[in-house]
């Protein structure tokens, strides 16, 4: 009996947490090209993001050559619009050089206070130190609304 007193309050939690970081549903930009990174998941946390705080993005992938350097570029748009874009060291976002294999890029932005919220859609290219696109995927994420008295 007692064992169910700690199980229950420790799977609502676990129930509370996981929206919180939730997979996310992405596509390739191109589903004719065969990229020589393959992704197989994204994930958001904080999901939705909120404002004023910082936003993970957590992308898993495979390769089967060694990447020894190049960059990410990160473009969102919102409603369409082009918000934001930049570009990244790839480097900077996982550990180089990736050998062949699984390995995970994460990336770390705190959006400022005024962003407007609503979804957004971000797409993203890694691309090597000699401009060959290694990949491009694409997904939807939300922006919360106000952050509430709980989040300061």
């Amino acid at each position: 009996m007692a064992h169910c007193m700690i199980i229950v309050p420790l799977l609502i939690s676990l129930c509370l947490l996981l929206p919180s970081i939730q997979a996310s549903k992405f596509q390739y930009c191109d589903n004719n090209k065969d990229y020589d990174v393959k992704v197989s998941g994204v994930k958001i946390s904080p999901n939705p993001v909120k404002k004023g705080k910082p936003a993970t993005f957590t992308i898993s992938a495979s390769t089967s050559e060694s990447i020894t350097d190049g960059k990410m570029r990160v473009d969102v748009r919102y409603f369409g619009f082009p918000v934001y874009s930049q570009d990244h060291d790839l480097c900077e976002e996982t550990s180089c050089p990736v050998t062949s294999g699984n390995f995970v890029v994460s990336h770390t932005e705190e959006l400022p206070g005024f962003t407007p919220p609503g979804s957004y859609s971000l797409t993203m290219k890694m691309i090597n130190g000699e401009s060959h696109e290694l990949t491009c995927i694409s997904f939807g994420f939300r922006i919360g609304s106000a952050s509430s008295l709980s989040d300061i």
